[in-house]
């Protein structure tokens, strides 16, 4: 069995997350990711402060697992939901868009290991000055928000110069990428497009036929121009503001108008006006399954390919 010091640290059978997706992460999947043996998610975007303090307390009712929540330090109510987690007892956090630092000391003495996500090394050694336990190192083909490195040369030059556990994401769906992410030197995989698709997840029935129906160019990246590039399916939503940002005439304020709150109406109400948003290994998902056997499948596929890749090359 595959296990990793990022198991002890944490205290989970199998050193897989779920990615902390807004609006999708929710008690219902990270609870069937936990009581799998991997790590769940809640995202701290799905609603308020005082929604999100329930999902955590649902995820308690579902699960007696370890669990945690991501929180995006940009959004207005980054402040009220760091003190709540220490609130609730909340024991694990993923970081994003932004640096953890401020709230480190009262995390810190709350006993919280914290585990920024980082798309370069200079942050990753930013976050681990910090006081980070790990980072999650999150390579372009990812869906969602992205940076500009790729997982294949992140992941090493990430894991050469920390010391602490490095978890690898961006593009990875199956046994194999989690074996060659391992072989990169990373402690865990963080997995998001993929449990898109698991049974758990709460997403509407229109997001998960787009996303199994995907091949390995449908998605693209949008929102360049705005400093802030995301990478989801190609819609007609999509490729609209994809023609947005490139006409000229075209002010910054009339795309962000255009892209507000399309990820959920994706999520929610398979609007097509939605953001579906989805990694580059989209086009490798291709069948709605529990989140127990994913997480299975990652492990398990990552033994037999790490097992046959060593016989081969003997």
């Amino acid at each position: 069995m595959i296990k990793s010091r990022i198991c002890e640290m944490l205290g989970i059978t199998y050193p897989v997350f779920q990615g902390g997706m807004a609006w999708v992460a929710d008690a219902s999947l990270a609870a069937a990711v936990s009581n799998a043996g991997g790590l769940g998610l809640i995202s701290s975007i799905n609603a308020g402060t005082e929604a999100v303090r329930n999902e955590i307390r649902k995820c308690r009712e579902l699960t007696d697992k370890p669990f945690g929540v991501n929180i995006m330090l940009q959004a207005p109510n980054a402040g009220e939901i760091a003190h709540m987690v220490v609130e609730e007892g909340v024991k694990i956090l993923t970081t994003g868009a932004g640096s953890p630092a401020q709230y480190m000391p009262m995390w810190k003495e709350a006993g919280i290991k914290v585990i920024p996500v980082v798309a370069s090394v200079a942050l990753a050694l930013k976050m681990q000055q910090a006081g980070a336990d790990a980072v999650v190192a999150e390579g372009a083909e990812s869906g969602g928000h992205v940076g500009e490195l790729h997982t294949m040369p992140l992941i090493p030059q990430v894991v050469d110069a920390l010391d602490i556990p490095v978890v690898a994401a961006g593009g990875i769906c199956d046994g194999r990428g989690a074996a060659a992410a391992f072989m990169l030197g990373a402690d865990a995989v963080q997995v998001g497009t993929r449990f898109l698709v698991a049974h758990e997840c709460n997403i509407h029935q229109d997001y998960k036929d787009k996303v199994i129906k995907a091949t390995d160019i449908s998605t693209i990246v949008t929102g360049k121009s705005l400093g802030h590039p995301v990478r989801s399916l190609k819609t007609p939503f999509s490729k609209t503001m994809a023609k947005m940002e490139s006409d000229p005439s075209v002010s910054p304020e009339e795309i962000l108008a255009f892209g507000s709150g399309a990820l959920r109406k994706a999520v929610q109400e398979g609007d097509s006006d939605g953001s579906y948003m989805a990694g580059e290994c989209a086009g490798m998902v291709r069948k709605i399954e529990p989140a127990k056997s994913i997480v299975e499948d990652l492990i398990l596929g990552a033994e037999k390919i790490i097992t046959e890749t060593a016989a081969r090359f003997s």
